[in-house]
């Protein structure tokens, strides 16, 4: 089985209100690229918060005292603070640069995925960029707009990168996914040996959202989409929450 990973090319800036769908279909068009059946259309978070709006500006935000005592403890803007705040359900863990949160989509992460980078300093006079409203539903919009333009069924990954709490650097994952299973179970399948896997779980969206990362790097690289070819899977699709872990099963919060 071959596998190709394609950057869909000369991908417009994105701006607040933007039809992204529509961008997206241009752009593929423009690329000689057609989302086929099986394929995997995998969208960089950032380009769907900023179609969607998802600004904030630091200079409108009043920090509480919360904010404030916060901000102290871990050495940031308490603006920064007051908005990430605003975007959690619980404080994690922090120290002195670092803030862990558990965002209200359930995620475990740093900052609530509130972001000042690559966001266009025209949209305020200190702009940071929040994550979807819902990735799941983003991805399923988007999933709809391009299978009923290329009349084909693609799958639909919204990817951001992330730290890890057991090694370094971050990697791509998958907030949001449509069309695939995002968390694919073996649990019953045998191994090369016969024998029982007991607890096997794969984060298939992640793995692919991942590979796309490399594709569309972290920098000035402005390659926000990627097409993925060649993969396969069987069992109904799932969504991107589905790779939460449960509070009863982490070990770490």
């Amino acid at each position: 089985m071959a596998v190709t990973l394609t950057p869909v090319p000369r991908f417009p800036m994105v701006r607040p209100g933007d039809d992204l769908a529509a961008l997206l279909i241009a752009a593929c068009e423009q690329g000689a690229l057609a989302p086929a059946d099986g394929d995997v259309v995998v969208v960089a978070q950032k380009i769907v918060s900023k179609a969607e709006g998802r600004y904030v500006d630091l200079a409108q935000v009043r920090p509480s005292a919360r904010a404030e005592s916060l901000a102290a403890q871990v050495d940031k803007d308490p603006r920064l603070v007051e908005v990430i705040l605003s975007e959690s359900q619980r404080v994690v863990r922090h120290r002195p640069g670092v803030l862990i949160v558990e965002h209200r989509l359930g995620f475990i992460m740093a900052n609530a995925g509130v972001d000042r980078s690559n966001v266009d300093p025209a949209l305020g006079t200190e702009p940071v960029l929040l994550l979807p409203r819902d990735p799941d539903a983003s991805a399923a919009r988007l999933r709809d707009r391009l299978g009923a333009h290329f009349r084909s069924r693609p799958a639909v990954i919204v990817t951001d990168s992330w730290g890890r709490a057991w090694r370094r650097g971050t990697v791509g994952i998958a907030l949001g996914a449509a069309g695939l299973p995002a968390l694919m179970d073996l649990r019953g399948r045998s191994d090369l040996f016969g024998h029982e896997l007991r607890v096997t779980e794969t984060g298939f969206a992640d793995e692919i959202a991942s590979a796309a990362s490399l594709i569309m790097g972290q920098a000035d690289e402005a390659q926000p989409v990627v097409l993925v070819r060649g993969l396969s899977w069987t069992g109904a699709a799932t969504p991107g929450g589905s790779l939460i872990r449960p509070p009863d099963e982490d070990l770490f919060r």
